[in-house]
């Protein structure tokens, strides 16, 4: 392959969709209407909720959907496939519809973050980068999301471009990362393209560079004097690295009239060396200048430091964020659960497994998520028939579809649909937000979210209910499909 041939997305599907493709268009399938829900059965490290994202990708990927020359001749020379069937691929093109949740909005377990309705064809050939786009950018939002809130509303920067998983995860997770609630990257690639600001001063290089750490720091300050964060612990964070780092402000900040700055804890015992950092700023007039932190952080560890008064006013997390080392695999799945008949009758479909999470929620769905009028916080979420609509204006009472006897009753709430077309008919239909609005509507669903939800260990069950009428249609499918 040339360096210069950019890569077919298209072709990024797993091998079965083209050879189950063949063989709809063998056996007359091909233009048969079905259903697909992209879900996922349970939240990353135990948590109590995930972040959607992907989206944009996703659509990038849909608008750009064909098989070039190069592409049919691969498939012909694999003696797989019918002249008829490459001759339909030549033309191929999506024209179903596809209905996804917002990108930056909580989500749970079971429900659908992506509804695909198009021809068996075409709703097969999609699947792969459906599910990839959706799972790692979830995965990274998510993992972000619960990293931002450990750090208390302190800036939290992304860090993990030499250590993600290949150039995409580099690029498109500091995207998610920031959808998740990072302020910015050190990927510079992901500023150019995605808008996600990029920043960075020095490494230790910078400082082994020169004769002295001093002379280091003083020429990186005479170089950058608006952006002078230097990197303290190149030899001795206290004995040298601060009063060097204190003096050059001195020497070449102060004259300017300067006071914005800051240094970096790279190693050691961040909690300590951060406070007598801080006691050595504030004794020298520098109680402007921030302190940040990195070295392998992640939830965990920066809510420890916090809890030790750590003074810490930015975190820089590289490798446990980008490639969400905790727990590396989102899961979601992407399942059929209709078709349509003859007549454009939607005919619900189910998966049954021994393993009862593995079995599907059947038919076309919407989904509801309630909230109260009195707090604003999410109450639940309702998966609903397609065909059924939530009277908010009166009482209504739930159930969890797994122990029916436990119900709840819902009143005084409003009832928000979370699915939105995205495409209908082919075509696009959703006006996709820039950055930085899914990054603000991430963060104000979160904050819908009760505390019990987000906690890190053993958070509260969320509830995902279906309505009656779902509830026995799968029951009814689950009980035919033992007869």
């Amino acid at each position: 392959m040339r360096t210069e041939d950019k890569l077919n997305m298209t072709m990024l599907c797993d091998f079965y969709e083209l050879t189950m493709g063949n063989g709809y268009f063998q056996t007359g399938y091909k233009d048969r209407i079905c259903y697909f829900d992209v879900f996922f059965r349970r939240v990353p490290d135990g948590g109590g909720f995930a972040i959607a994202a992907g989206l944009e990708q996703l659509i990038d990927y849909i608008q750009n959907l064909h098989f070039d020359e190069r592409d049919i001749a691969y498939l012909r020379s694999r003696n797989y496939f019918s002249e008829e069937f490459l001759a339909y691929l030549k033309d191929f093109h999506f024209t179903g519809d596809i209905y996804a949740i917002p990108e930056g909005t909580p989500v749970f377990p079971r429900e659908p973050l992506v509804v695909v309705r198009a021809p068996a064809i075409e709703a097969q050939l999609i699947e792969t980068f459906t599910l990839l786009t959706v799972n790692h950018q979830s995965l990274i939002a998510t993992k972000a999301n619960r990293i931002c809130r450990a750090a208390r509303g302190r800036t939290v920067l992304e860090f993990g471009s030499r250590r993600a998983q290949g150039a995409d995860a580099a690029i498109i997770g500091a995207r998610a990362a920031y959808i998740g609630g990072c302020a910015g990257t050190a990927c510079t690639i992901s500023d150019e393209i995605y808008g996600v600001p990029a920043g960075g001063t020095m490494a230790h290089a910078w400082v082994q560079m020169f004769d002295s750490e001093y002379e280091a720091f003083k020429a990186y300050c005479e170089t950058y004097p608006t952006n002078a964060t230097l990197l303290v612990d190149t030899y001795n964070t206290l004995k040298s690295g601060v009063p060097n780092a204190i003096r050059v402000f001195n020497e070449v900040l102060r004259p300017r009239g300067i006071t914005k700055c800051g240094i970096r804890l790279d190693s050691g015992d961040i909690a300590y060396l951060s406070r007598k950092a801080r006691e050595m700023l504030d004794a020298a007039g520098w109680e402007s200048c921030q302190i940040s932190a990195s070295n392998s952080l992640d939830e965990y560890l920066i809510q420890d430091l916090l809890l030790q008064g750590a003074q810490i006013d930015m975190f820089g997390v590289g490798e446990r964020m980008i490639t969400a080392r905790s727990e590396p695999v989102f899961g979601g799945v992407y399942k059929l659960v209709a078709v349509e008949d003859d007549q454009g009758n939607v005919v619900p479909k189910i998966k049954v497994s021994e393993n009862v999470e593995k079995i599907t929620v059947p038919h076309f769905k919407k989904v509801y998520r309630f909230y109260g009028n009195d707090t604003g916080k999410a109450i639940a979420d309702y998966m609903t028939v397609y065909d059924e609509e939530v009277d908010d204006s009166k009482d209504l009472e739930i159930f969890d579809p797994n122990a029916t006897w436990k119900k709840k009753t819902v009143y005084d709430f409003h009832a928000r649909q979370l699915l939105e077309p995205i495409f209908l008919g082919g075509k696009l239909v959703y006006q996709s937000p820039t950055l930085p609005e899914i990054k603000a509507y991430c963060q104000q669903q979160v904050d819908t979210l009760w505390d019990e939800v987000k906690r890190f260990d053993n958070p509260h069950s969320y509830y995902v209910d279906l309505s009656q009428k779902l509830w026995d249609i799968r029951n009814d499918l689950l009980h035919k499909s033992q007869h």
